[in-house]
């Protein structure tokens, strides 16, 4: 590191530290995001990564009885830490660790919770994901939070400002990577616009004060300005989410080549008879139908293939839509969970794409709720042939305000409907 690079380190640090946060957040949050991480034992054992000055380490310690060990790269924000647990008699609940985050020095399974508030960008969403879930006991999760797109169209500063420094991702696309990565989604928690406040507005007021003479300053202050113009201008287009994740025994992933038997025998068992087994083998063969990387799997404990979910094309009111056929778990495996999962893993993957907006299943009325599907009439979309209209329900794939595709619905040849 050059001497310049080292005077702007420095800075970037003095500017920070003292402060309350060292991103976005609050109290509230991290209460919030302890409590969808559901159930700990009476004394948790706690891994606070990128810990900071120990904002959520103190929150954990105190609140929640936990056993924390905070880790960070920056020795001076270890010693804040220090000070405020001696502080506040919790010296025996806090232990701090000099380490990097993506190359630790601990046992597997040693925690039953791993948090990240605002630092697994540090070494990246999936990185953080790969490198972390060795370190969860049996039934332990994972909480961190990941800045990702709030919109599928993001304008071209915005962009170009985080393209620079950390490529984000939408949250669907994000939702697909954990659950790619083994894990079980057991909440999300969109952070408020009060949480960047709590960041921001003090760092303003620091570098308001701060002296631009002081070696690497100007550099650093430029920066800081930068990034809080941005959140000012383009806000809405960005934001901080808190992800609770559980690492699952069972693992969603896309069909591979070496699947297809197996998927085959997946369908042919879970229905009466083979002919959803033989539908996926023709919309495999229609290249009109057919989406690469839409065909899920879900894998059971040993690694069989213990569910499976499939979105083709198709059309409503001639505009291009999706449809969910067949979805089927191997018998041994229903009630699991295995179904549930890798539908919801098979629609996030559609998310992630960001081109078809609709999707339209025809099944049972009680079941698909859970995913958000509503009557498919009540957004003026039907069929051609006879079906119980609570049968037929639809799924908008985001949130915004386009006009959804509305008619009837035409499905792939290999329907033959």
């Amino acid at each position: 590191m050059s001497d310049n690079n080292d005077a702007v380190y420095d800075a970037f640090f003095a500017l920070h530290h003292g402060l309350p946060r060292q991103g976005p957040g609050s109290d509230a949050t991290t209460r919030r995001l302890l409590a969808l991480a559901g159930p700990l034992p009476e004394r948790p054992r706690v891994l606070d990564l990128g810990c900071g000055p120990g904002r959520a380490a103190l929150l954990l310690a105190a609140e929640a009885g936990a056993e924390v060990t905070a880790v960070d790269l920056h020795r001076p924000f270890l010693t804040e830490l220090d000070a405020a647990a001696a502080e506040r008699g919790l010296t025996d609940r806090i232990t701090t660790l000099h380490a990097d985050m993506g190359e630790l020095p601990l046992p597997d399974g040693s925690y039953d919770l791993v948090w990240a508030e605002s630092s697994a960008y540090s070494i990246g969403f999936d990185t953080a994901l790969r490198s972390w879930r060795r370190l969860l006991a049996p039934g332990g999760a994972l909480v961190l939070t990941e800045c990702e797109w709030s919109t599928h169209a993001p304008s071209r500063e915005a962009r170009a400002f985080w393209d620079r420094h950390y490529a984000l991702r939408t949250g669907p696309a994000n939702r697909w990577a954990a659950a790619a990565a083994g894990y079980t989604v057991l909440g999300v928690h969109p952070q408020p616009e009060s949480d960047w406040e709590a960041y921001y507005g003090p760092l303003a007021r620091r570098a308001d004060a701060a002296d631009p003479r002081t070696p690497g300053m100007a550099e650093a202050l430029a920066a800081t300005r930068e990034e809080i113009r941005m959140r000012a201008e383009h806000g809405g287009e960005y934001g901080y989410t808190g992800y609770v994740l559980r690492g699952s025994r069972r693992r969603v992933r896309p069909e591979r080549a070496a699947d297809v038997t197996a998927v085959h025998a997946v369908n042919a068992a879970a229905f009466p008879t083979e002919d959803e087994a033989r539908l996926v083998d023709a919309l495999r063969a229609d290249p009109d139908a057919w989406i690469d990387g839409l065909s899920y799997v879900a894998e059971g404990p040993d690694g069989r293939i213990a569910a499976y979910a499939l979105l083709t094309r198709c059309r409503v009111g001639g505009e291009a839509a999706l449809c969910l056929a067949p979805v089927a778990t191997e018998p041994e495996f229903q009630g699991q969970g295995a179904g549930s999962a890798v539908v919801a893993a098979v629609l996030d993957a559609a998310r992630a794409r960001g081109e078809e907006r609709l999707v339209v299943v025809l099944g049972h009325p009680e079941y698909y709720p859970r995913f958000g599907f509503t009557r498919a009439s009540g957004l003026g979309v039907g069929v051609a042939f006879d079906v119980p209209d609570e049968a037929l329900m639809a799924l908008a794939l985001d949130a915004s305000e386009r006009e959804l595709p509305r008619g009837t619905v035409r499905y792939p040849a290999a329907f033959g409907v």
